[in-house]
């Protein structure tokens, strides 16, 4: 009976450290909303692309994970082959050049590229390989940036960012856009309201 009471107990009490709030519907091993084990924010944003003819080609999804951010890229009707992609620091996309989405989102001051030994920048995304079809997909997660309200790479925190998609591949190390070209395509992030 003893044995069967101090079960009750230790489940009790181990339930009641892994709780998450009702509220959020999440748990959490630990309070620190920065930790890996924390469960991720459900904040979400997205960004529709266009071309320098202003036509819709692309449309990008960011949310949440546990190690950062998931960034999802599907594109259509951009040329065949491999293009540099970067979050920009100026939610601004006037064509044809989107130069007005100015310099890379670098908030820790880093040097551009994963190849580098003082990078990557917080918008580096590597490239996106497109088919003969003009379609591509990126699927990835990056730790350099963040949904989480009061982080310095949060991207609403910044006032409005932009994603780029390049009209070359990106080398990785090359500062301050990894050699990729032109802005081929661009699209200002918006964050969406939060769900649930």
């Amino acid at each position: 009976m003893l044995r069967r009471a101090s079960a009750l107990v230790i489940a009790a009490l181990v339930a009641a450290g892994c709780g998450g709030s009702a509220a959020s519907g999440k748990s959490s091993a630990t309070q620190d909303p920065s930790s890996f084990l924390a469960a991720p924010s459900n904040q979400r944003a997205m960004a529709g692309l266009a071309d320098k003819d202003g036509r819709a080609v692309a449309s990008a999804s960011f949310a949440e994970d546990r190690v950062g951010v998931r960034v999802e890229l599907r594109v259509a009707g951009l040329p065949e082959g491999k293009h540099g992609v970067h979050v920009h620091a100026v939610g601004k996309c006037d064509g044809p050049a989107f130069e007005t989405a100015g310099g890379h989102f670098n908030p820790a001051a880093k040097v551009h590229g994963t190849l580098s030994t003082n990078g990557p920048h917080a918008g580096d995304l590597g490239s996106i390989e497109v088919k003969k079809d003009g379609t591509g997909l990126l699927s990835m997660v990056t730790p350099h940036l963040s949904l989480s309200p009061g982080a310095s790479s949060n991207i609403a925190a910044s006032g409005g960012l932009a994603i780029v998609v390049h009209a070359q591949e990106d080398d990785e190390k090359t500062d301050p856009s990894g050699n990729s070209g032109g802005r081929i395509a661009c699209g200002v992030i918006k964050v969406l309201p939060p769900t649930g």
